[in-house]
């Protein structure tokens, strides 16, 4: 079993023996039940340490993939409804719900892989507020939000030039929950909302959880579609728009200055709110204008999600202290506040400058697999839309293959593509996949883009 480490990359070698033995386990069909080759000789023929291999064996047994049996070493596991739930979460994220195995690459998933995240300082961090703060471990967070985070948070504003004070800050269980408690105090059924297409699947539910009307207002690679938005607002009189600034999900796009200057004078001449989502602003490093750095109105949506951990939930919202105070009423009735144990975790993270050398980490590796993924699809002559520049995200098709055909090629290489249907407020079905650049250099990936190049020999 030769499973080609890269000592050079900026993958950890224990993650790459998982991310192998996973392409390995479905490269080669392997049925449950099987034994997987003995450990020492994994280690030997890849010149590999027995204690590397072990653990990485090791996590994926915790992840379901395989067993460790008693005189048997490591064998591969029966799929468990723990496999199944997890093939559901990824629906959540706009994946393809008809899931093949657990073992398939997330090619179209929202967030950044397992084999991504760092574990060292989060760690350090959360033994650091176990034995400190006492406080932290036991109690609710206040109604605006640990009061240390609040303040970390103003300093992550200005550098986006959104210079606010503390008392319009309020912290929040992820971005869902900020969204959640704008929609709740501030929308009512039988509201119109604007929203950008393709745009967020989860933020669709939200709304018509709520019984919010969509209107659907085109998202180009600049920002929305300013003249249909203009239409939309002086037929319906939306209650809100709702947009992306930067690194758009699904497309990858950012808002340029002369369209945020539209979008501003519209909102303001229509008196429509305007929710501006900036949850992946910190895998920005570049300049850049956001609508609430332009005006105070606007209500700024943050979160740590997308590039910490998401099992942490903690995001803020940025917004008038009338709204905040409105806001910070109902998050209190609904849920009695945020964690302040995960806040306490994070301020550390931020104080002691982990957190900032974490996201430099992650940008310099998403800017290299970045450049590759475009050149992957340059070469099997795909269409990118608008050719990000930075973020998580590529949004393109085949030029040469039917959707239906893409799938096929994409479940033969042991790859899961986004879903048709979920990007489009109405549900209506597209060719156009999200392609997550974290995972777009996998060699199944490779394979499957190769696969989908004209005059190429195709995988049957």
């Amino acid at each position: 079993m030769e499973l080609r480490i890269d000592r050079q990359a900026l993958v950890p070698v224990v993650q790459q023996i998982v991310d192998a033995l996973v392409c390995w386990l479905h490269c080669n069909e392997v049925a449950p039940g099987a034994r997987l080759p003995p450990v020492r000789q994994i280690a030997r023929i890849n010149l590999l340490s027995q204690s590397c291999v072990v653990e990485a064996c090791e996590r994926l047994v915790v992840k379901g993939v395989l067993e460790s049996r008693q005189g048997a070493g490591f064998v591969v596991a029966t799929p468990t409804l723990a496999a199944q739930v997890r093939q559901d979460d990824l629906c959540f994220q706009g994946a393809e719900p008809k899931s093949g195995q657990l073992c398939e690459l997330q090619l179209g998933c929202g967030g950044l892989p397992e084999s991504w995240r760092e574990t060292d300082d989060l760690i350090y961090a959360i033994r650091q507020v176990s034995r400190t703060d006492m406080t932290g471990l036991f109690n609710y967070s206040t109604p605006l939000g640990l009061p240390a985070l609040r303040e970390q948070i103003l300093k992550r504003l200005k550098p986006l030039e959104i210079d606010v004070e503390d008392s319009r800050i309020m912290t929040t269980a992820g971005a869902s929950q900020g969204l959640d408690l704008i929609v709740r105090t501030l929308f009512k059924p039988g509201d119109y909302a604007v929203v950008e297409s393709p745009g967020y699947p989860l933020l669709f539910d939200l709304l018509r959880l709520h019984g919010i009307s969509l209107l659907e207002v085109p998202r180009t690679p600049h920002g929305p579609d300013v003249a249909v938005l203009e239409q939309l607002l002086q037929k319906h009189r939306p209650r809100g728009l709702f947009i992306n600034s930067f690194h758009h999900n699904p497309t990858g796009g950012s808002l340029v200055p002369v369209v945020a200057q539209r979008v501003l004078q519209l909102a303001k001449k229509h008196g429509v709110l305007l929710i501006e989502d900036d949850v992946y602003a910190d895998l920005h490093s570049g300049t850049g204008v956001r609508l609430a750095a332009l005006d105070d109105s606007v209500i700024y949506v943050g979160s740590y999600s997308k590039t910490l951990s998401s099992s942490l939930r903690v995001g803020f919202v940025v917004a008038s202290a009338e709204v905040i105070a409105r806001l910070a009423e109902v998050k209190m009735i609904s849920s009695m506040g945020a964690s302040r144990f995960c806040e306490a975790v994070l301020a550390c993270l931020l104080g002691n400058g982990a957190y900032r050398k974490l996201l430099k980490r992650q940008r310099q590796r998403l800017s290299s697999d970045r450049q590759a993924a475009l050149q992957l699809l340059e070469d099997a002559e795909w269409e990118v839309f608008g050719k990000p520049a930075a973020g998580l995200f590529i949004w393109a098709r085949s030029r040469w293959l039917e959707g239906a055909e893409v799938r096929a090629q994409a479940q033969r290489h042991g790859v899961a593509l986004s879903s048709a249907t979920a990007f489009s407020p109405l549900g209506d079905p597209c060719d156009w996949l999200r392609i997550n650049v974290a995972c777009a250099c996998d060699k199944r990936a490779r394979a499957f883009f190769q696969a989908t190049a004209p005059n190429r020999p195709q995988s049957f």
